[in-house]
């Protein structure tokens, strides 16, 4: 990888990672419903002028509705409901192992056996970060994590699922990213005015402030269209096991992040959890096989 192209990865999974402090942020102006539907609503706005990606409308509502309305409503609520950022940027990553068992399930896949070991080894890190639950963290909190990783895994198989352009042409991920983004804004404000009621939202939107609006801004411009713009460039110039593995810096620019900003702390039970999970990350994901002497990885 050129060094350009190595300074994009850290730059764009270093935005990942913070954005769990900035959507703690932006949830102290916004109630997590609404700014789920801030979020894609000015997301889907460069669909104005980006072509829709040649894929039917009922693969892009589908995949919608489980990558992003599920994924962030659940994530934004249980953020709302005592999950720390740092600890939620740790444990939202258990969708990995969540994709591979569904795509077990779903699509008759056989995972190899460090991925199951991988797997276990992940789960076995949520079950220590779950025996901490109280004080900072509640069950609700935990329990819509997991629910949102496991949103996120079924948006995944859904993308893998999804047919191909029809000139054969790879699929542009920012294009992607931006139709998709169309999909959450009317369930998501929809739940909004049932849930928080309008008097709720008319009072975030008129005393948001500079503070509210620019959390907004950076989850929208920065978080989402910058970042899977980037990142999208990078698989397109190399091989999805080149680019893939620096997801894995996102969770540690995560709780680094938090840590700095909101002073939070990991008791042994959640940092044994913490490193559990980014272990079993690490055996799931990374090319370990093709790592060994003498073999270059593809």
């Amino acid at each position: 990888m050129r060094p350009v192209h190595l300074l994009w990865a850290l730059a764009i999974t270093a935005i990942w990672g913070f954005n769990f402090v900035v959507i703690k942020v932006g949830l102290g102006s916004f109630p997590p419903l609404l700014l789920t539907a801030l979020r894609f609503s000015f997301a889907a706005l460069p669909a104005l002028f980006l072509k829709r990606p040649q894929v039917p409308w009922r693969h892009l509502v589908a995949t919608g509705l489980a990558l992003f309305v599920g994924q962030y409503v659940l994530l934004f609520v249980a953020m709302s409901h005592g999950m720390p950022p740092g600890l939620a940027s740790i444990t939202l990553q258990v969708q990995v192992c969540f994709t591979m068992l569904i795509a077990m399930i779903w699509l008759g896949e056989r995972p190899q056996i460090r991925q199951w070991a991988g797997a276990g080894v992940a789960f076995a890190g949520l079950a220590s970060i779950g025996s901490t639950v109280g004080g900072d963290v509640t069950a609700l909190g935990l329990g819509l994590t997991v629910m949102s990783a496991l949103s996120w895994a079924c948006g995944n198989l859904l993308l893998k699922r999804m047919p191909p352009a029809r000139n054969g042409r790879p699929i542009r991920m920012l294009n992607l990213i931006v139709w998709l983004s169309l999909v959450p804004p009317v369930p998501a404000f929809a739940l909004s005015l049932g849930f928080e009621g309008p008097a709720r939202i008319l009072d975030a939107l008129a005393n948001a402030g500079w503070v509210g609006f620019g959390a907004l801004f950076y989850i929208v411009a920065l978080s989402t269209l910058v970042g899977f713009g980037i990142w999208g460039r990078l698989l397109s110039l190399y091989s999805a096991s080149t680019v893939v593995p620096f997801s894995l810096l996102v969770p540690i620019f995560g709780a680094l992040s938090a840590a700095l900003v909101f002073h939070e702390s990991f008791g042994p039970a959640r940092l044994l959890g913490m490193v559990l999970i980014m272990s079993g990350l690490a055996i799931t994901a990374l090319p370990i096989g093709r790592l060994r002497p003498g073999r270059q990885p593809a």
